[in-house]
């Protein structure tokens, strides 16, 4: 029969309706307080892997009250009694009805595992969106001293959550999430920051492709805007191919690639490749900054997409979440060859016998000198 909620259990956490896992928390609450035996058929299952104060307070009791004989549970309450007392230090809500409505709904206490494994299926997606919750949280949180750092170490803590789930449920082959992953953010709304930032690194690299060489960890993707992306492959390509780099070559190799059509006029193109200042690669290092921010970003909105649809099984869970990990893996193994931390491909010769380019700091002064026109 089922159970329909009192007035006096509003403090029980529920929502209404209630999710699929609440009545299954019920079952399994209900099988342990008919039988607490089955305790010993239950595995992988803690008081945090309830979804209400009530359930973990109730699972916590269960737990650590010590168990009855089964003739004597039989004939009394007196287990019961002391389940809820317990239970009650931490959810006062909880009645001795609503351990009694539990007992009633329990179709089949024997089925008591099977229970367990649903809850902590369960447990497993509320966790794996937390951490991706947590991750992008961390990518705008302004106020980190190294965010860089802070943001990795919170991918490592997302993805030592996914480890843990394929533990107690190793992924099948094959099997990805049903979920549609979210479009990465709209190249349009680049900051401005990040647009001006990048125009350098593409003036710097036209005057000086020597040092193209040494960003060969820069890919096109990670600059914010199409326009930039285009013009840094074309730069990449003439360095490659040791022919003649300038504005006007640049500008030839964007047209034969139908960059201008869009729009951009050859002018502008123009004019902004002939304003070079700093280093080819600290804007490069500063372009990376942002694409691993925005690939973690993106990443956690995945894995936020996939564990928030509660159709998704832990094994889709696992599948999924590893491949969204994978892109931070990539441009992480990047963002260490670009800082030092891991060893630079050996460079070829230079292509060029120009000069080198002013320092970072007189990049800065240019900045500056830009930002007060």
């Amino acid at each position: 029969m089922p159970h329909t909620h009192e007035p006096h259990e509003d403090d029980l956490d529920t929502v209404s309706p209630p999710q699929p896992v609440f009545h299954v928390e019920q079952a399994l609450l209900g099988a342990l307080l008919l039988e607490p035996h089955r305790l010993d058929d239950v595995s992988g299952v803690t008081a945090d892997s309830f979804s209400t104060a009530a359930h973990t307070a109730l699972y916590t009791a269960i737990s650590t009250v010590p168990r009855p004989e089964p003739a004597e549970h039989a004939k009394n309450t007196t287990w019961l009694n002391r389940v809820l007392a317990t239970a009650r230090e931490q959810a006062r809500g909880l009645t001795a009805p609503y351990l009694h409505a539990l007992v009633q709904v329990c179709p089949w206490p024997s089925h008591a595992p099977a229970y367990a494994r649903m809850v902590e299926a369960e447990h497993a997606r509320r966790r794996l969106q937390s951490a991706a919750e947590r991750l992008v949280h961390t990518v705008h949180d302004v106020t980190l001293p190294h965010p860089i750092q802070t943001v990795l170490g919170e991918a490592d803590a997302l993805a030592a959550v996914v480890d843990d789930i394929a533990n107690r449920f190793p992924p099948r082959a094959g099997v990805l999430p049903r979920t549609t992953a979210p479009s990465p953010t709209a190249s349009a709304s680049a900051p401005a920051e990040a647009v001006e930032e990048e125009q350098l690194l593409l003036a710097t690299a036209t005057a000086y492709p020597s040092g193209i060489e040494a960003v060969r960890w820069l890919l096109p993707g990670d600059l914010a805007l199409p326009l930039h992306a285009g013009l840094w492959q074309c730069l990449t390509t003439l360095a490659r191919r040791r022919e003649p780099v300038d504005p006007v070559t640049v500008l030839w190799e964007a047209q034969q690639r139908g960059l201008l059509d869009d729009g951009s006029e050859p002018g502008e193109v123009l004019r902004m490749l002939a304003e070079p200042a700093g280093s080819v690669e600290h804007w490069g290092e500063r372009a990376l900054q942002r694409s691993l921010l925005a690939t973690a970003e993106h990443t956690g909105r995945r894995i936020e997409a996939y564990a928030g649809d509660p159709a998704n099984t832990p094994f889709q869970l696992v599948v999924g979440a590893r491949r969204a990990l994978a892109d931070i893996a990539a441009v992480r193994t990047r963002w260490q060859q670009a800082t030092g931390a891991v060893p630079s491909p050996r460079r070829r010769p230079a292509s060029t016998t120009r000069a080198g380019p002013p320092t970072t700091t007189a990049a800065h002064a240019v900045r500056s000198t830009r930002a007060t026109r």
